[in-house]
């Protein structure tokens, strides 16, 4: 195989090739004459598969289903950017792009435009400058954002009896209108989609990509193309609505979603009713399945990198989708707040900074961050269980997050493992706060068992290891209890755009950047176990050799000690954590005869 140097060497010795080849391209072929009717051929369209020449006619024809191609008109020198408005193309609406026998004139489509328009000083340009879009004046046009650029469009809508009110005309034809009374803006469909997906994977803001489509339209003069930035923001919000209730399963029925319900979750983890026997109510298992099938693993952190403004006018704020996916519903969650007691707790094991500045605020910030639970084993957000922090990481914001994720969908799941970087202090009083609170519950007949991620309990007190650590909890298998450190990475990319952004506009970016993530996940967890199970059976052969040859150096009457300590420990660790200290390390020092007697020896 060729290395990418190796590559670039042949292109140096056949550039003059490649770019005498783009040059010929320039000009119209030597005969002039259209792809389709072989009359004389005028304009080039830039959409159409190797730029084909077409005569006016054709070129009206053959872009009935093609509106939003590019053209150019060749002047007898150069191609010059024009519009397919000027050579007559019209797009007819709720008639398979037939003219509506009810509209006798154009004139009818003649009102007053809702959609406030920019007012473009063109004395500010040179003379001749031609730009599409502000051209053809004589005809009334309606502005498209597409793909491929800004387009002016003439559109005839049905005017037939029952016919559909305009906007939903347009909607029906793949256009998203900007209003609804009398729309004068529409954006394509596939613009839409195209700017969602390069908001979750490019971390792009509306702004640099409605810049990148006017420079499309326009690379010369983009600021003489229309600004419809401010509509891209709003219905880009209706287009993700949508697409949400869509892909959940509510758009064809009347049911309203519940909390959380237009969100993925994993599809590894147990979950009632859809990957666990639900027909009596409870979670049903066979007393041969080993418990840890039926557990729940979660794990818990902060992100200080999610910031928010606040916003300018709160009280005017509208929510398409609050509590519907991953950010909690924000009435009950204030109201929670309101009433939970902020405890300020010193730490008692090591200087954390997650303890010691919860209670640190910034007076510009309406969040300061966001919490909430994943799942630990394979990294999926919990629906309906992130929430924003109003100082710092405070123990009332992530009980409301913990609460949350452990209702979620775990009827008759009797155990949940519970990984957090400050267990060892977050831990002690959680059942006490639950208890207190009218906001907070967990399922009855859950236990909770606390651990700390493999990387931050190196930090903690050497006592918290064998508390705390995965290693020494039943049912973990190997998991480090990190894998939320990572999730954050996806949601930074797109949090210093979403700094600003409304309340509820923030939330609504970030529920789609998580449910995003989660879907990620869902594609590529077949080849994420295979590949794991293959790892897991070859460690654990390799575990059982290492294990069976240590035992057998072993007292049988010490193993079953050591087997009816360990029993009592983990029964014992919920209510006291200091059971587990069994595991570690003791040291006795020898008596110094007793050291002098052997060096003689």
């Amino acid at each position: 195989m060729q290395s990418q140097n190796e590559y670039l060497r042949q292109w140096k010795r056949k550039f003059k090739d490649y770019i005498n080849l783009l040059m010929v391209q320039e000009t119209p072929p030597l005969d002039q004459l259209c792809e389709v009717c072989k009359k004389d051929g005028v304009y080039k369209c830039h959409g159409c598969f190797n730029e084909p020449l077409f005569c006016t006619e054709c070129c009206r024809t053959q872009h009935q289903r093609h509106p939003f191609h590019r053209i150019s008109q060749w002047t007898g020198s150069f191609f010059q950017e024009t519009s397919l408005m000027k050579v007559g193309l019209h797009i007819h609406l709720a008639h398979d792009g037939t003219p509506c026998p009810s509209s006798t004139e154009y004139s009818s489509d003649l009102f007053e435009w809702s959609d406030t328009d920019e007012h473009i000083d063109h004395n500010d340009y040179p003379e001749g400058t031609s730009i599409p879009l502000v051209a053809d004046s004589d005809h009334p046009a309606t502005t498209i954002v597409d793909k491929s650029g800004v387009h002016s469009v003439s559109i005839w809508y049905c005017h037939c009896p029952g016919a559909l009110n305009l906007d939903m005309q347009l909607f029906q034809a793949g256009l998203f209108p900007a209003s609804f009374t009398r729309p004068k803006t529409a954006f394509t469909f596939s613009v839409l989609d195209d700017f969602l997906l390069d908001n979750l994977e490019c971390g792009t803001s509306a702004m640099n990509y409605y810049s990148k489509i006017r420079r499309l339209t326009s690379s010369i003069f983009p600021l003489m193309v229309p600004d419809r930035y401010r509509e891209l923001m709003r219905t880009a919000r209706q287009w993700r609505q949508c697409k949400l209730y869509k892909w959940h399963g509510f758009a064809h029925k009347n049911d309203e979603p519940k909390t959380g319900d237009l969100a993925l979750f994993c599809p590894a983890c147990p979950q009632p009713g859809i990957n666990l026997d639900r027909s009596t109510g409870t979670a049903t298992r066979p007393d041969d399945t080993p418990s840890w099938l039926f557990t729940r693993t979660l794990v818990m952190d902060g992100n200080f990198k999610a910031e928010h403004l606040h916003p300018v006018n709160p009280s005017d704020e509208v929510s398409l989708i609050d509590g519907l996916a991953f950010m909690v519903g924000d009435e009950r969650y204030k109201s929670h707040l309101a009433v939970a007691q902020d405890r300020v707790q010193k730490s008692d094991c090591n200087n954390h900074h997650a303890v010691n500045q919860a209670n640190a605020s910034r007076q510009k910030l309406e969040a300061t961050g966001i919490g909430g639970c994943a799942c630990a084993r394979h990294g999926c957000f919990v629906p309906h269980s992130m929430v924003d922090f109003q100082k710092g990481e405070r123990q009332m914001n992530m009980d409301y997050a913990l609460s949350q994720a452990l209702n979620y969908n775990t009827d008759g799941i009797s155990r949940a493992i519970m990984f957090y970087d400050i267990n060892c202090q977050y831990n002690k009083f959680l059942k006490d706060r639950i208890a207190s609170s009218m906001y907070l519950s967990i399922p009855i007949g859950m236990d909770i068992i606390p651990g700390i991620g493999l990387w931050h309990v190196h930090g903690h007190q050497d006592s918290c290891y064998v508390r705390y650590a995965s290693n020494f909890i039943h049912g973990t298998g190997r998991i480090d209890g990190e894998i939320m450190e990572t999730l954050w990475a996806s949601l930074n990319i797109i949090s210093p755009s979403a700094r600003g952004m409304g309340t509820p506009h923030r939330k609504e970016v970030l529920d789609y950047q998580m449910n995003d993530s989660n879907f990620m996940k869902m594609i590529r967890i077949t080849k994420f176990l295979c590949r794991k199970f293959k790892e897991a059976v070859q460690g654990a052969a390799e575990s059982t050799l290492s294990f069976q040859n240590l035992n057998e150096t072993v007292q049988p009457a010490m193993v079953i000690l050591w087997e009816a300590e360990e029993a009592v420990a983990q029964a014992n660790r919920l209510e006291d954590p200091t059971a587990m200290d069994i595991y570690e390390v003791w040291l006795e020092k020898g008596k110094c005869q007793i050291l002098l007697l052997l060096i003689r020896s």
